[in-house]
């Protein structure tokens, strides 16, 4: 059900991408690929990618990257606590834009695979009406996320084009 019409926001919780990616695959996500993907031949009205800045070089030549293949790049600082637990997610940050951005949008596509999405998933397509596509790698995406979705994109289904060889060869 995609229609040339369709004015689509793109969510991209990039940690969890990042994860999925280097544990299954020992590989980096291709986001170019995965925004030409989640878009198709739609109106895009935006598309942003959610990262956590750690401070290393490597990300800051990533996050330039990924701003020049066309999304908008919200950072949040990794907390490191006394005990040396380290916490960073962007699930409010993301489940607030989708809503705040819902009334422009006709299809919102999540790129998590991330369980903690369900409720935000039954809300906007109760609520504000849209139609809401997940894109992840089946492996490792709650199956409740998926079932919740109207569509979903397994990107390991063709991982030559989703990932970009990083570690080792992918089978």
């Amino acid at each position: 059900m995609r229609y040339e019409n369709q004015r689509v926001g793109v969510f991209i919780d990039v940690a969890n991408m990042y994860h999925s990616a280097k544990n299954l695959y020992h590989a980096n996500v291709n986001f170019s690929y995965v925004l030409e993907q989640a878009l198709g031949n739609r109106q895009l009205i935006r598309a942003i990618a959610y990262v956590i800045r750690s401070n290393t070089r490597e990300e800051q030549t990533f996050f330039e990257a990924i701003s020049k293949q066309g999304f908008e790049v919200k950072m949040k600082d990794l907390q490191i606590f006394p005990g040396g637990e380290k916490k960073a997610d962007w699930d409010v940050g993301i489940a607030m834009d989708a809503i705040k951005l819902a009334d422009k949008l006709d299809v919102i596509v999540l790129v998590t695979g991330d369980g903690d999405y369900v409720p935000l998933v039954t809300y906007l397509r109760e609520n504000k009406g849209c139609r809401i596509e997940i894109m992840a790698f089946g492996k490792t995406a709650s199956a409740k996320l998926k079932e919740s979705a109207d569509g979903f994109i397994d990107m390991s289904k063709d991982k030559r084009k989703f990932l970009i060889k990083k570690f080792k060869k992918l089978k």
